[in-house]
């Protein structure tokens, strides 16, 4: 007898009289699934749902060859954690535990480590080394060096007969014909690009005519660019002296370099418009400064002629004699004056000398000799001086006397003497 492929009649657990539940069934499938344990699991992310203020993220992986997909739980701090932050489309391995949720009757995966593969790997390589520079201090925006306004010769390091050197030069020379260029080709992917970098950038920073240097290439990979973010370039990016400008890739592409570049340009194009002046737009900026200059010196001039205007319009300009004349006026007034006071001191003080000489005239000698009055000397014997006779003790009889009056003098002898009354 043939056995039969309908379902109803295979052996189960279970029959129309005595079904399982609902409940029943969904443990017993958890118990199933949970046998399956801890599992590496790789696929490619298609939906990445996390927020800070969750406890869990969510995310799908997707396999990458079939259509297959499965849904995965982890704790938001395993994302917040990872040195490069999931994205949608990162092929990842996941390390988890099948898990069924009888109360829902749905499947995911509860997963306690992610790990990028292939070229998300070399992304968080990356930002390790990233992360190591920036906390030795490679990236202190202190270190940068200034770029110089107009550079004597532009150092470039670039692939030979590549876009980025082409592109760096004809639009370095469109906005300053005279710049000069020293080029270095190098290798620009490979196992030889970051030795032949280096060995280019001491050989340019030795120089004395460079004043800038550009590292460029074009874009690519994460693989191709990868020499661009190796330590020992780095380094020695950091060590020279003169100013270096990262022109690597396009504006999405962030190797290391950009970092500890003095100046990160978008693009080679970039590059070379950070490096080199505009002509055309400084002598634009030329001609106003002399417009500016020339309006501010004729309005300096227009308002000291405006000043000096105003000045001469004064009473004390417009008629300049005016305060000599009243000065003039005042001196003749008080020469007046002077000349007055002094007449009439001149003429008072003569009064009181014709006074004093009536009065010495009255009470001199000669006039008191021409009232009749007279001076009586005697003559000593030892032929000293005569002595004005003030009493009789001073002419005893024989003594001889000398007699003036006014109009001269008499010489003669006393007699006798006699007391007065």
């Amino acid at each position: 007898m043939a056995e039969t492929s309908d379902p109803h009649n295979a052996p189960s657990k279970s029959s129309p009289e005595t079904p399982w539940s609902v409940s029943k069934l969904n443990t017993s499938v958890k118990g199933w699934i949970e046998r399956l344990g801890w599992l590496w699991i790789e696929g490619q992310l298609t939906q990445v749902n996390t927020k800070p203020t969750w406890r869990f993220s969510y995310l799908t992986l997707r396999d990458t060859q079939e259509q297959a997909s499965v849904q995965l739980t982890a704790d938001t701090s395993l994302l917040t954690g990872m040195q490069v932050p999931l994205n949608d489309g990162d092929r990842v391995v996941v390390f988890g535990k099948p898990s069924f949720y009888p109360g829902r009757g749905t499947f995911s995966m509860r997963v306690t480590e992610i790990r990028h593969v292939g070229a998300g790997e070399l992304l968080a390589r990356i930002e390790a080394l990233r992360k190591q520079l920036a906390a030795e201090g490679l990236f202190d925006p202190a270190l940068k060096k200034p770029l110089p306004y107009l550079p004597t010769k532009v150092g470039l390091i670039t692939g030979r007969g590549s876009a980025a050197e082409r592109d760096v030069v004809t639009v370095a020379q469109g906005r300053w014909p005279e710049v000069q260029f020293e080029i270095i080709n190098t290798p620009v992917q490979g196992p030889t690009t970051v030795p032949a970098v280096i060995e280019a950038l001491e050989a340019l920073d030795a120089d004395p005519d460079v004043d800038v240097i550009i590292v460029a290439r074009g874009g690519g990979s994460v693989e191709d660019l990868l020499p661009f973010s190796e330590e020992a370039l780095q380094r020695a990016v950091a060590k020279v002296q003169t100013p270096v400008i990262s022109a690597i890739g396009h504006e999405p592409d962030n190797p290391v370099l950009d970092n500890v570049a003095d100046v990160r340009a978008a693009t080679p194009t970039d590059a070379a418009k950070r490096a080199v002046p505009d002509v055309a737009q400084e002598r634009l900026l030329i001609d106003e400064a002399r417009a500016r200059m020339a309006a501010a010196l004729r309005g300096w001039v227009r308002r000291e002629r405006d000043a000096l205007a105003s000045v001469r319009t004064r009473p004390s300009l417009a008629d300049p004699m005016t305060a000599i004349t009243r000065r003039r006026d005042e001196i003749e007034r008080a020469a007046l004056l002077i000349r007055h006071d002094m007449t009439h001191l001149l003429q008072r003080e003569s009064q009181h000398v014709r006074g004093l000489r009536a009065q010495v005239s009255a009470l001199g000698p000669s006039a008191t000799l021409a009232r009749g009055y007279a001076v009586v000397q005697v003559l000593p014997r030892d032929g000293s001086d005569p002595e004005v006779v003030t009493s009789i003790d001073q002419s005893p009889p024989g003594s001889q006397l000398r007699i003036r009056v006014g109009d001269g003098s008499i010489t003669a002898a006393s007699m006798s003497t006699a007391q007065a009354d």
